[in-house]
């Protein structure tokens, strides 16, 4: 039974989205408190979400760009806001589709059937999973996962994709402009900074798996995996 997360705080409304799920056959879950949507997200682990923009504290775009550096599930958009601007923004920040309040909910349930069939179903890519593997590290890039030997730790999305650049550029080096430009494309202007403390993040992930000093850092160029098990 596939899940769906509900994160609207008009009670009325997820109530609504949550009767129609449960009636065709979905596992539904809608959250009562949005102080930190991460924590449900990681703790149901939806294969779909339906996201308000307007939330408490932060907005749903926020909130999409959170999940996003961690999961590539379906987000789809739920908003009284009709502005283009706005559903543009939503799928800038991440989202998959978007639907304008008041809705009808067969439309609601046709889309939330077309993108679970994009993702997981008939539509989706009938490839194999990708997975990288040098020296006995192995990522798997769709899972967001890094596994050495017996040990596995979860990633973000940016995680990910620098340990990607440095497996698939082993043994030379992934140059500092070509990280920034594959993590940051969307951005004029990103802090070196910004980089390097993604690269300690990398570096506890390795050690999180029993590497230490996985990651080397290249005076001048960038960074280059250090096989040194």
């Amino acid at each position: 039974m596939q899940k769906v997360l509900i994160i609207e705080d008009d009670p009325k409304i997820a109530e609504h989205l949550n009767s129609y799920l449960v009636k065709y056959g979905y596992n539904s879950i809608f959250m009562e408190n949005f102080d930190d949507v991460m924590d449900e997200f990681h703790k149901q682990k939806p294969d779909l979400v339906l996201l308000d923009i307007n939330l408490p504290s932060f907005d749903g775009y926020y909130w999409c760009r959170q999940i996003r550096k961690e999961s590539i599930c379906p987000v789809i958009f739920i908003s009284a806001r009709v502005g283009e601007m706005d559903q543009v923004m939503a799928l800038e920040n991440g989202g998959d589709d978007f639907i304008t309040k008041p809705f009808h909910p067969e439309i609601v349930m046709a889309k939330i059937r077309s993108q679970l069939r994009r993702a997981y179903g008939e539509y989706a890519s009938q490839a194999q999973e990708r997975i990288l593997e040098t020296g006995g590290i192995k990522l798997f890039p769709e899972r967001l996962e890094l596994s050495f030997r017996d040990k596995t730790v979860p990633l973000s999305k940016k995680e990910a994709d620098i340990i990607e650049s440095l497996l698939e550029r082993y043994p030379r080096v992934a140059g500092r402009e070509d990280l920034l430009e594959k993590l940051w494309d969307e951005q004029v202007y990103v802090d070196e900074n910004t980089l390097n403390v993604n690269i300690t993040r990398v570096r506890k992930k390795f050690e999180a798996v029993g590497i230490p000093g996985a990651v080397e850092t290249v005076r001048g160029a960038g960074y280059r995996l250090n096989v040194t098990w």
